[in-house]
C-alpha cells in the first residue's frame, strides 16, 4: 500500500459529498484532479471503493470503512501538528463556528484579535441561514454557533455578545406620504423578505402578524446582501438588521423609516451544546470573548448608538 494523506483527504470528502464536483469545489481542486486521485487510491485496493449507478456516484460498504479509517488517520495527523505547536508554547487546534447569515457583519470582529494572537489556530466558519446553523449544532459539527434567536429544542450554553436591532428601511428615493399610518405604509409599498428559515424573516413575519398589517406584495430573496441591494434599487422596503447597513446609511443610499414598534431588539449569542466537550482552543476562545467583548463592542460597534 502506498496511498497518500492527500488521497485520503480527497476520498473522505467524496464519501461525505457523494460527488466529484462538490469535492473539487470544497477542496479548491479541478474535477480531473479529484478523479485522478480517486483512481490512484482505488488502484491500491482489489475491492471497489465507489460505484456509479446511472449518473450518480455511490460509496460502497468497503469504501465507507476506508473513509472511516481515513478520518481517524487525518485527525491523528492533525493532532500531531497541533501538539507540535503546543510544545512550542502556541495555542493550536481547529475552531469551528457556524454563523447565521447576518452574523457575518458581527462575528469577524470577535475573531480577528484572537486569530492574530494565536497563529496555530485554524478557523473554519460557515455562514448560512438559521435553520442550517441550528442543524450544525445539533449534529455536533461545530464548536459554536452565532444566532439571534435561541433554538427551542436544543439544550445549549450561551454567551451574549451584543444587541441586534432590526429597522424598517427604504431606498433614498422612496417618497412617503407625510405621517402615513403603519397600515397604509405596508399596503402601499412592496415588502422584501428573506428566504424561509431566516431569523430575520421570522422576526418580520412576527411583527406583521402581531400588528395585523396588510402586505400588498411580497418579494423573496435568498441573502441579506440581495435584500439590501433590492431596497437600495427601489424595489421595495424591508425590515433589516442595523448591523448590516452601516455603509448604506452613511452614504445615504438607505433611510430608516420610523414605525411604532420598531426596532425589533434581539441579542447576538454564541451558543454550544451543554453536552459538548470543548477543546482547549474552544475554551480559550470563550475566555477571550468573556474578557474582551466589551472592548470589541466599544471599538468596533460604537457607531450603532447613533441610531
Amino acid at each position: 500500500m502506498n496511498y497518500t494523506l492527500h488521497q485520503l483527504k480527497i476520498f473522505l470528502e467524496i464519501s461525505q459529498s457523494k460527488s466529484i464536483t462538490k469535492t473539487a469545489e470544497k477542496l479548491y481542486l479541478t474535477q480531473p484532479a479529484v478523479s485522478i486521485q480517486l483512481k490512484n487510491l482505488q488502484d491500491q485496493f482489489s475491492i471497489p471503493l465507489t460505484e456509479v449507478v446511472g449518473r450518480k456516484l455511490y460509496v460502497t460498504d468497503f469504501g465507507m470503512e476506508i473513509a472511516d479509517a481515513a478520518k481517524k488517520i487525518i485527525e491523528e495527523v492533525e493532532a500531531i501538528n497541533f501538539k507540535t505547536l503546543s510544545y512550542n508554547g502556541k495555542l493550536s487546534g481547529k475552531l469551528r463556528i457556524s454563523v447565521a447569515s447576518t452574523g457575518k457583519y458581527v462575528m469577524p470582529y470577535f475573531l480577528s484579535d484572537f486569530m492574530n494572537e494565536h497563529n496555530g489556530v485554524e478557523l473554519i466558519m460557515d455562514v448560512t441561514n438559521k435553520t442550517k446553523v441550528v442543524r450544525s449544532i445539533e449534529l455536533n459539527e461545530v464548536d459554536f454557533a452565532l444566532v439571534s434567536v435561541l433554538p427551542k429544542k436544543l439544550n445549549v450554553e450561551t454567551l451574549e455578545l451584543m444587541q441586534n436591532q432590526l429597522f424598517l428601511v427604504g431606498g433614498k428615493g422612496l417618497k412617503l406620504k407625510k405621517g402615513p399610518s403603519k397600515k397604509n405604509l405596508f399596503e402601499d409599498i412592496p415588502l422584501i423578505f428573506r428566504e424561509e428559515g431566516s431569523a430575520t424573516r421570522n422576526a418580520m413575519e412576527s411583527f406583521i402578524s402581531n400588528n395585523s398589517l396588510p402586505v400588498r406584495k411580497k418579494i423573496e430573496l435568498t441573502s441579506n446582501e440581495a435584500v439590501k441591494q433590492a431596497v437600495v434599487a427601489g424595489l421595495g422596503f424591508s425590515i433589516m438588521p442595523l448591523i448590516g447597513i452601516k455603509n448604506e446609511l452613511q452614504n445615504q443610499q438607505l433611510q430608516i423609516i420610523p414605525v411604532k414598534g420598531l426596532p425589533i431588539n434581539t441579542l447576538w449569542r454564541l451558543i454550544w451544546l451543554k453536552t459538548k466537550k470543548l477543546s482547549p482552543t474552544a475554551i480559550a476562545y470563550l475566555e477571550f470573548l468573556t474578557n474582551r467583548k466589551a472592548e470589541i463592542i466599544k471599538d468596533r460597534f460604537d457607531w450603532i448608538n447613533e441610531y
